[in-house]
């Protein structure tokens, strides 16, 4: 028993180790399944010995055409990694769409974002940050729909 004991121990302690330096984002699988993804938290270029801490905001898109009138209102998540890239992720009719936003070069509050769902569907979005955690932009799905896009409380 004392050997089952140590053992689940030592295992948890490695996994504690491994994700030190990570973080655990959940993803809603293709099958509609939850399930993680583990990203390294890049070091902070002003201080290398602490990593940011990323910052998770809700994102909610209102439709801006015919077409996005028949889907209605989108909520998603986009988590800010503090290092001029972010990750986010929506539900968009049967498919969840993931992807990525970045930054424009040396403007610090605008940036652009692209998603993909395993069906096929993808947008594209361009956005301005009016704070870290709130800002506003339009997106454009492959169907045609367009969106006006809001992020934050």
């Amino acid at each position: 028993m004392k050997a089952k004991k140590a053992k689940l121990i030592t295992v948890l302690s490695l996994s504690m180790l491994a994700l030190a330096g990570c973080y655990v984002v959940p993803v809603i699988g293709p099958d509609g399944q939850p399930t993680t993804a583990v990203y390294p938290i890049p070091p902070h270029p002003a201080h290398p010995g602490h990593p940011p801490v990323p910052v998770t905001m809700h994102a909610r898109l209102y439709p801006a055409n015919d077409l996005a009138n028949q889907t209605g209102m989108i909520s998603g998540t986009v988590t800010n990694m503090r290092t001029g890239k972010g990750r986010f992720q929506l539900q968009y009719g049967n498919e969840v769409l993931t992807g990525e936003a970045t930054r424009h070069g040396t403007d610090e509050k605008s940036g652009i974002a692209s998603a993909y769902g395993s069906g096929g569907s993808f947008m594209q979005c361009e956005y301005q940050m009016n704070s870290p955690v709130q800002g506003a932009g339009h997106c454009t799905f492959s169907n045609g729909a367009r969106y006006r896009l809001h992020i934050g409380s």
